[in-house]
């Protein structure tokens, strides 16, 4: 059953990143980046690392993305227009990638013996000893780095406001 869903969460994560790269209107690639975020958020969950997942989906598909669609919206960016490709990326380009995934492959088989599985719901953190650190330990500067972060967009606010 794990092993199901995993494979449909990697499959969707890679499917959304390889929509995100083909996309000619950036609106379209900001939400195929929200999928390959949704989908990574899915797998953490699936390894027990349930901070992970959340701040995933709050912190990346939430806050990240909406500023990355303000962006776009600010900037009145367009579709993007085709150009030329030059031959050497044309006629390179799926060769030197089925070499580099095949050198992938090749590491990760060296790398890691065949009897080490994941064990899905082992992650060793846990979102209570998380917390306390964070809210304990380092509450000074997390809530430095959260005026940091409103200043500016406080700053990009002022930057993107146009003259009359």
């Amino acid at each position: 059953m794990y092993q199901a869903l995993f494979f449909l969460f990697a499959a969707s994560a890679v499917g959304f990143a390889i929509n995100l790269l083909i996309q000619r209107h950036p609106i379209h690639s900001a939400l195929s980046l929200i999928g390959v975020m949704g989908s990574l958020a899915s797998l953490y969950l699936m390894l027990g690392a349930e901070f992970l997942a959340v701040v995933q989906v709050i912190v990346y598909a939430g806050a990240v993305m909406v500023l990355f669609v303000f962006v776009i919206m600010l900037l009145n960016a367009d579709k993007e227009e085709p150009s030329d490709r030059s031959k050497m990326a044309k006629y390179l380009g799926l060769p030197l990638l089925f070499l580099l995934l095949a050198m992938i492959t090749v590491v990760i088989y060296r790398q890691f013996p065949e009897d080490a599985m994941v064990q899905f719901g082992d992650f060793p953190g846990q979102t209570a000893a998380i917390g306390r650190l964070l809210f304990r330990d380092f509450l000074l500067p997390f809530e430095v780095i959260s005026i940091l972060i409103l200043i500016a967009i406080i700053g990009a606010i002022v930057l993107a406001k146009k003259e009359p």
